[in-house]
């Protein structure tokens, strides 16, 4: 049965907008997602140009009063030039403001390391009370919506407006993973632009025989440590795939819950280590840092097969992924 078709993301949070007046959408400067609010909200729109930290400040203000802000702006500018203000207007009072950064990880494809956020997960989860939310598409991140601002934290979110990949998956909760594929051979744990080329790599590998687990975390800050743990349970190896850097995202996420359970796991690191991507359109940007469908069926079929493979090869094997 086919899904009901939902709305844009401009389209649910001007309805939300409108079923609340505790709602206030603000801009840096960056009206791309949502062009089509100021007339329709008036004074409850506001851009402030580029002034990040002036938005954050202005944003605490209007929640100390009781609004519900949803601030917009490139994630490396919200979150690196702003962060002492979301850390200390926002984060200190756990104030309800709710921040939207656009082209996170690769969407930012063309830009250069100045505009490529991949330590925002890191500095946003680093707050005490921070949510954050990584959406996989449009229609995930238009589920998110009414619980991102229904909730009383302070919350990131990982703009993205990409197509759905996915057909099938659980309703969105906070702090709940949707296993979108089962497998116990390999289990990819992923969120946000990269979980389609996860669920592809994975169907290519499940026609060489590889059972491979897809799970799309959605939320990283609650994280469902409950799906996650049985990842690392039930298959021979657990991939975190991020777009992110290897330090402060995902990996680091997962090994803390890890240790934190007495557990172990073969956990492979599949991220950013040392240097920003090289600009280009985004398929090119995902075929270059190996990334792509096939660039991941590839690499994840070598590590399948070391794990076959007599115990010193394997060693060697691992140590170049």
């Amino acid at each position: 049965m086919p899904q009901a078709t939902l709305p844009t993301y401009e389209a649910a949070l001007a309805g939300l907008a409108q079923q609340d007046p505790r709602v206030i959408v603000m801009t840096a400067e960056n009206r791309a997602p949502i062009r089509n609010l100021p007339g329709q909200l008036g004074s409850r729109f506001i851009d402030v140009g580029i002034c990040e930290q002036t938005m954050i400040g202005a944003a605490a203000g209007l929640a100390l009063r009781g609004r519900v802000p949803v601030v917009h702006a490139l994630a490396a500018f919200l979150t690196m030039r702003a962060f002492e203000f979301i850390r200390t207007d926002v984060g200190i009072a756990r104030l309800p403001v709710k921040l939207v950064g656009t082209v996170a990880g690769v969407l930012s494809e063309a830009n250069g390391p100045t505009h490529q956020a991949l330590e925002d997960i890191a500095l946003m989860r680093g707050i005490p009370g921070m949510q954050v939310v990584c959406p996989a598409n449009e229609r995930e991140l238009v589920e998110a919506l009414p619980q991102v601002l229904a909730s009383k934290a302070p919350c990131y979110v990982r703009y993205n407006a990409s197509p759905a990949p996915v057909a099938h998956q659980p309703p969105f909760e906070l702090g709940r993973a949707a296993r979108l594929r089962e497998g116990t051979d390999i289990a990819i744990l992923t969120y946000g632009a990269l979980v389609g080329e996860a669920l592809q790599a994975a169907h290519l590998l499940g026609d060489q025989g590889v059972a491979v687990r897809v799970v799309n975390l959605r939320s990283l800050v609650p994280f469902d440590v409950t799906e996650a743990l049985a990842a690392c349970r039930e298959c021979g190896v657990v991939v975190a795939l991020e777009d992110h850097f290897h330090v402060g995202g995902l990996h680091s996420i997962l090994a803390e819950h890890l240790l934190k359970a007495r557990a172990t796991a073969q956990v492979v690191s599949i991220a950013f280590a040392e240097r920003w991507f090289q600009p280009a359109l985004l398929p090119d940007v995902l075929d270059n840092e190996g990334l792509s469908a096939n660039a991941l069926s590839k690499r994840l079929l070598q590590l399948w097969q070391s794990r076959h493979a007599p115990a010193e090869a394997t060693s060697q094997e691992l140590r170049k992924l």
